[in-house]
């Protein structure tokens, strides 16, 4: 596992050892069906990061207060998805051996596999939480199995569907919504009302959230691949971090970020401001 490091986020500390929450980017767009361009989320994003405060009004907490490290971005064999999905899995469970919180940055979705598998295997009653505008429950598409289409898909294989709860989809195959009903816990068109309703029932059990921005309307987020007309604003999605951190999170990543097809950065600094929120809301103090 290589990382490299080029522009860092926001106040982000120089002592690894000592610190609570790592970032770190998956550069990756390999399986992109659409539009590519996601392999320059993560550097994109912090550098507009700087455009933003330190402090978060609603948590009342300044990036300055937490221990998080930013690592760079794993490097990653150009077109090689098979290694590059190694690659990815071998920085998430350095992070995770080292008993730090991942927060990792994409890249396509497809990024989020590598990183559930680690979190699955230290954590066996493992819950995921999928923010979406698409099921991405394929078997396959276009003759591969290892695509953003297919992989929550995946996910459900590895874990369990009981153990998969999917909010927003508004896109996908009959044969997917179908799957989904049947299979997971599904909450199509519709994001904080069902979560704050199955929190309780969730308990104390570990977490890992993974938000693909295109989760949001496109009227927010027009720097993604495959936007999806429907979706939630930017303050629900907000609200969603906010909802979740008195619960025992584990790990999140937010994907499919592709700065080249954004307007006026508007969707780049709203996952900057996502990754912070979520910095303040699940690091610890310094």
């Amino acid at each position: 596992m290589t990382m490299w490091r080029q522009t860092q986020f926001l106040e982000s500390q120089e002592d690894y050892d000592n610190a609570s929450l790592v970032l770190y980017g998956a550069p990756m767009d390999f399986t992109t069906s659409f539009r590519p361009g996601t392999r320059f989320g993560p550097q994109r994003m912090r550098e507009v990061s700087n455009g933003l405060e330190d402090y978060s009004p609603l948590l009342d907490r300044m990036l300055s207060e937490v221990a998080f490290y930013d690592a760079g971005d794993v490097e990653l064999p150009f077109g090689n998805v098979s290694l590059a999905l190694e690659e990815i899995e071998g920085a998430t469970r350095s992070i995770v051996n080292d008993g730090k919180f991942p927060l990792l940055v994409g890249g396509e979705h497809l990024v989020s596999y590598p990183a559930i598998k680690v979190l699955a295997e230290k954590h066996p009653d493992l819950v995921v939480l999928h923010f979406d505008a698409h099921a991405d429950l394929r078997d396959h598409y276009l003759g591969e199995r290892n695509s953003h289409a297919t992989v929550i898909g995946q996910v459900v294989k590895l874990i369990g569907g009981k153990n998969v709860y999917q909010f927003g989809i508004r896109s996908g195959t009959r044969e997917e919504f179908t799957f989904a009903r049947a299979n997971t816990n599904f909450y199509p068109h519709a994001v904080l009302d069902p979560l704050v309703k199955v929190l309780p029932e969730i308990g104390n059990r570990p977490i890992y959230c993974t938000i693909d921005i295109d989760v949001m309307d496109p009227a927010y987020v027009p720097g993604t691949g495959t936007p999806e007309a429907g979706g939630i604003t930017s303050r629900e999605m907000l609200q969603v971090i906010y909802a979740l951190k008195a619960k025992n999170m584990v790990a999140l990543d937010i994907v499919e970020l592709s700065p080249v097809l954004d307007l006026s950065d508007v969707t780049s600094l709203l996952v900057a401001k996502l990754v912070r929120e979520s910095i303040l809301a699940f690091g610890k103090d310094v």
